[in-house]
This record gives structure tokens, C-alpha cells and sequence, in this order.
């Protein structure tokens, strides 16, 4: 039996979650662990409808959530939004409680979630803050040679950039750090991105490196962090892709996110840094026009379940 046990939620029954995991599962390179599957039964067995395939090998907890009457594949359902997050709630309260060692989810859909009077959580990562009671929570997006942390995530453009302080900066270097050492990445090597063109051309362009990503920077290597930074964004991905650092702090979603799917996408896997638990994802959504037809790649849901396992044996660095 292997020793560590990785709980999979199938996200929303609509998109393309459960044929996915059904797909990597059936994998012959899948990874070493025993898989506990978390939400409705009947979504999973239409995953391998869909994918061609029996029922995975896995246990099975059955969050009861019935099918629509209505139910139609590639659309938004209050009741698919339902089933996706009871999956989620159960799921995290079994990874504090101990009875799995990690947790790995499949999309969900956010207006899907939100007819289903979810209104606050916009996504896995709000979800997990208020069910764990966490204050300071990141995304980090990793995929082969290139790992990003990110500021902030679901906010516009604006706010992205107003959220852009010397606390918030200073908060999410300081959990990168943590978390990644935890991981298995001691003395974690930090680039801090620029907000602005060209690193804000010194004021001209904007005045967030110098009042404050670039303090935030100082406090961080004086409370003996390995972190360097503000550097021009549209330079320091490559310099990490060359293995100059471990991982960049992106100012904004797109920032870190289009670096990482250029880079490689179809391997890309999202971890949710700042909960008491530990949650991989992956990168894509729940690609609505795609679901049901059978051609959905799980290369992402492999890697996220590789990632999962990773991280529960700390072994990120290997």
C-alpha cells in the first residue's frame, strides 16, 4: 500500500474535471499514492463515459450531491457549483484532520459557485482561507524549470496594482519562503519582480519599486531571507527558467501566469501556499466548450497529483 494518500476533488461535474482525472488515473506513469476520490459518484462514472474508460482504482467519498434533473455537460449549473464545493469542504477537513496527506483538485467554475450562493469565494484559494481561517494565503503556479508565486490573483488590473505594498510584499516573500523551505528547498533563491516597464525607470514609470517592492526586499534579506528584487519583469522569468532562482513573486496574475504557460503549459500545476494543508490543482478550467467530447489532455492532472506527492513528502527540491 503506498504510504502516502492524496485526496482529488472532481470540481465542477459540467467541465471537464472528471474526465480528466479519470484519464490520469488509468496513466501507467501516475504516481505512487493511494487516491481518494472526494464528491458524487455519478460524476465520475460520467468522467469515464467520457474518457472511454472503467472507473478508476480509488476510494470513493461519495459527497451525495444529486444529478440536475436538467443536466447538460458544458453548462453553468447551481447544482454542479454545489456538488464542487462540498467536494472541497470535505476534502480540506479530512487533510486537517490528518486522513489524507494532501489534496489535489479538478476546476471549478466560478459562476457556477457563485448561483450556488457561494458569493465570497471566488475560487479554491478563498475557499480554503475561510474554511481554514488563514489570513496571508499565495498561488504558486509551478511547472518544469519554472516555479511563480503571486502577489495577488482575483483582482482587476487596478486593484492588482494598489495591492502592490510594502506589507503585502513583505507578507508573500515571507510565506514563499516558508513555504518552500517546508517543501524541500532550503535557503529558497527569491527574485521579486517589478511592477512597472522596465523596473519603473527609476520613478518615471511608477513608484511602486522604490516605496515598495524594493524595501519589502531589504526587510526580507535582513530578517535572512535569500531574495533579490525589484527586476524588470520581462526579463526575470528567463533568468529563472536559466536557474538563477528558485522561484519569482509576480505583482499580478497575468504576470506570473503567462510566463508559466508560454513556458509549458499542458504540465503547469497550481499550489495554494498559507493553509494548514497541503493543495495542488490544475492549471486550466473547466473548459466548457471541450467537455464531454473526450479530448481533454490530463497531462495537467498527472502533474498536479505528481506535485501533490511532492510536496506531502517534501521532496520539491529532488
Amino acid at each position: 500500500m503506498p504510504a502516502t494518500s492524496i485526496g482529488v476533488t472532481l470540481g465542477d461535474p459540467a467541465g471537464i474535471g472528471p474526465e480528466v482525472l479519470v484519464k490520469a488515473l488509468h496513466h501507467e506513469n501516475r504516481p505512487n499514492a493511494r487516491i481518494v476520490v472526494y464528491g458524487p459518484g455519478w460524476a465520475l462514472g460520467l468522467g469515464a463515459r467520457q474518457a472511454g474508460l472503467t472507473v478508476p482504482e480509488c476510494d470513493l467519498v461519495d459527497t451525495n450531491t444529486p444529478r440536475p434533473d436538467d443536466f447538460c455537460v458544458g453548462e453553468v449549473a447551481a447544482e454542479c457549483g454545489e456538488a464542487a464545493v462540498r467536494a472541497v469542504e470535505r476534502c480540506a477537513s479530512d487533510a486537517m484532520a490528518g486522513e489524507i496527506d494532501a489534496m489535489m483538485t479538478c476546476p471549478l467554475h466560478k459562476e457556477a459557485i457563485h448561483a450556488a450562493g457561494y458569493v465570497d469565494d471566488i475560487g479554491h484559494q478563498e475557499i480554503l482561507a475561510r474554511l481554514t481561517g488563514a489570513k496571508v494565503t499565495a498561488t504558486m503556479l509551478m511547472t518544469p524549470g519554472l516555479r511563480v508565486v503571486h502577489l495577488s490573483t482575483h483582482k482587476s488590473l487596478i486593484e492588482a496594482g494598489r495591492f502592490v505594498t510594502f506589507d503585502n510584499v513583505l507578507a508573500r516573500l515571507r510565506l514563499c519562503h516558508e513555504s518552500l523551505c517546508a517543501w524541500g528547498l532550503p535557503n529558497v533563491r527569491i527574485a521579486a519582480a517589478a511592477l512597472n516597464p522596465h523596473g519603473g525607470e527609476g520613478g518615471l514609470l511608477g513608484r511602486e519599486e522604490i516605496e515598495a517592492i524594493a524595501p519589502a526586499v531589504r526587510a526580507a534579506r535582513e530578517a535572512g531571507m535569500n531574495v533579490v528584487g525589484p527586476l524588470p519583469a520581462d526579463s526575470v522569468f528567463n533568468r529563472a527558467i536559466a536557474g538563477e532562482f528558485d522561484v519569482v513573486l509576480a505583482m499580478y496574475h497575468d504576470q506570473g501566469h503567462i510566463a508559466i504557460k508560454v513556458h509549458n503549459f499542458h504540465e503547469s500545476v497550481t499550489a495554494t501556499l498559507g493553509v494548514p494543508l497541503i493543495r495542488t490543482s490544475v492549471d486550466h478550467g473547466t473548459a466548457f466548450d471541450i467537455a464531454g467530447k473526450g479530448i481533454a489532455d490530463e497531462r495537467g492532472a498527472i502533474a498536479a497529483l505528481r506535485g501533490a506527492v511532492a510536496l506531502a513528502e517534501g521532496t520539491l527540491g529532488s
